[in-house]
């Protein structure tokens, strides 16, 4: 009989690993499925369409400018553009959203500025990430005088009104220049905003790992460890660390909306993604002047009313879809809910 069991035993199934099992408790989450599908889309989107397209994000198109038709405006040297789909008589380049004020092409600005904006969300979650984690582990593994300077250092940031300091911030690193004077004019103020937005962006994530790790110091597998010899570092970095992650990757998630949203503001308001490099804060504060503009319902004829909500959808969409993915991630990462 024991022979047999042992038999039986061999040929079961094996158990799915921690990756399979989060990923089987995920799929049945239809709204976090739904925003994974969603964000996958627009990652592909954004990443294609300024590829195919016949313009460059800051492509000038002289054939979009035209002499302003109204009595006595064309000949004192004021100029119009198309505000709607409009084939180039020469070039033959298809304009699907029409032009800006300067002849520049909406359709690839507005998926160029999701380039941007994804961009700025995800490198800087990555780093506030790996910041807050840092500071969480060390305080709450050594705790002490170490956890009081640590957390009161965050409690004195916290304290602060966060948007007019980053408002300032931003204004400040914006007219020093030094960020584009080392990378360039267009990757200096994606980089100027990524450091804003990092500045304080590390702040909850660092009070979430520490109280994990207090609540995993004391537990026997890591007094096993250091009593096998294993040195703080090595019981930080390869035992306290991993079993944080859970919270950490939910957290991370929910980040990448938080600092989209946020860099929209910023540039909605002039002080993040400076002109020409498109971001959907940017466009949404170009679109608003053409708001008035949306009384015509046929954007086929005049689609500038409507290019203030493009860039807004497409935030909304997104951010959407992340949290969705970040409720279904906090699920699917605690075994101890049934799904």
């Amino acid at each position: 009989m024991a022979a047999v069991a042992r038999t039986e035993e061999r040929l079961a199934p094996a158990e799915p690993g921690q990756l399979a099992a989060t990923w089987n408790r995920f799929k049945k989450h239809r709204l976090g499925l739904t925003g994974f599908a969603t964000i996958t889309l627009l990652v592909i989107s954004v990443i294609v369409v300024p590829m195919v397209s016949p313009f460059a994000y800051d492509e000038l198109d002289p054939e979009a400018l035209v002499p302003d038709s109204r009595p006595g405006r064309g000949l004192e040297g004021n100029f119009s553009y198309k505000p709607a789909m409009w084939d180039a008589p020469l070039s033959g380049k298809m304009h699907y959203l029409g032009t800006d004020a300067v002849g520049r092409d909406n359709l690839t600005r507005l998926f160029q500025g999701g380039r941007i904006s994804l961009m700025v969300g995800l490198v800087t979650t990555i780093i506030v990430v790996m910041i807050g984690t840092i500071v969480g582990s060390l305080a709450g593994f050594y705790g002490g005088w170490v956890d009081t300077i640590l957390m009161r250092f965050v409690d004195l940031l916290l304290s602060l009104p966060i948007l007019p300091v980053l408002l300032v911030i931003s204004k400040m690193l914006d007219q020093s220049g030094a960020l584009k004077n080392t990378l360039g004019r267009d990757a200096g103020t994606v980089a100027t905003i990524v450091v804003v937005l990092s500045l304080f962006g590390w702040l909850g994530i660092s009070r979430l790992v520490r109280g994990s790790i207090l609540s995993l110091r004391s537990l026997d597998f890591v007094e096993a460890t250091r009593a096998l010899g294993a040195s703080n570092r090595r019981i930080i970095m390869r035992h306290l660390m991993p079993n944080s992650l859970a919270p950490i990757i939910v957290a991370a998630t929910l980040a990448v909306g938080d600092f989209i949203i946020t860099e929209s503001f910023l540039s909605f308001l002039g002080l993040g993604i400076q002109d020409p490099v498109p971001s959907w804060g940017n466009l949404l504060q170009g679109g608003q002047e053409n708001a008035a503009f949306i009384t015509n319902l046929n954007p086929t004829q005049d689609v500038r009313g409507y290019l203030i909500l493009f860039p807004g959808f497409l935030i909304l969409l997104t951010v959407l879809s992340i949290n969705f993915i970040g409720d279904a991630l906090r699920d699917a990462l605690d075994p101890r809910l049934k799904m």
